[in-house]
């Protein structure tokens, strides 16, 4: 003889087991209850990227292509405020030959935000210098993402800019 189960009893037992699996729901974002505390490795981690971003800064303004090479991924990939991609490569031969002439940089509005072993920073950057013959004093945002690698080092993967331009320029 086989046991009948009514179906409304076999999806309230399951729903109830789902409860109890430790984990299946986020406690954040419930009536009187608090998010989840942040990590505490993000906080330094947090440090650690606004430490590489110092030191991005400081590579660019002394023209220090070993520098900036060691902070990029092998992988590497930038596109300028003009949409031209950019290698690794390309990237430190340009600061190194002296191409890309950065005679001021200065950092605002950073946000960084940590998702696992990946970074995302963006930030205003306020830069008076040349690329060659072209100028490229104002005023960009842009977004850095960085990778922490199997040994346990962050590096950026890629990085994009966008010029912020003033009203009379937009028209």
């Amino acid at each position: 003889m086989s046991a009948y189960i009514p179906r409304r009893v076999v999806l309230l037992l399951l729903g109830l087991a789902l409860l109890l699996v430790p984990g299946w729901r986020s406690s954040a974002g419930q009536k009187g209850q608090k998010a989840p505390r942040a990590h505490a490795g993000h906080r330094n981690y947090r440090h650690e990227i606004e430490d590489m971003e110092e030191r991005w800064r400081a590579a660019i303004l002394e023209k220090d292509g070993a520098a900036l090479e060691g902070l990029l991924a092998v992988d590497f990939s930038g596109i300028s405020a003009d949409g031209a991609l950019q290698t690794r490569e390309e990237l430190v031969a340009r600061l190194s030959s002296g191409t890309m002439n950065i005679s001021s940089l200065m950092l605002t509005d950073r946000k960084v935000r940590i998702y696992g072993a990946t970074a995302v920073v963006t930030s205003i950057a306020e830069v008076t210098g040349n690329r060659g013959e072209e100028e490229v004093t104002g005023r960009y945002r842009y977004t850095r993402v960085y990778v922490r690698n199997a040994q346990g080092q962050w590096k950026i993967v890629s990085f994009e800019s966008s010029r912020i331009r003033n009203a009379a320029e937009r028209q």
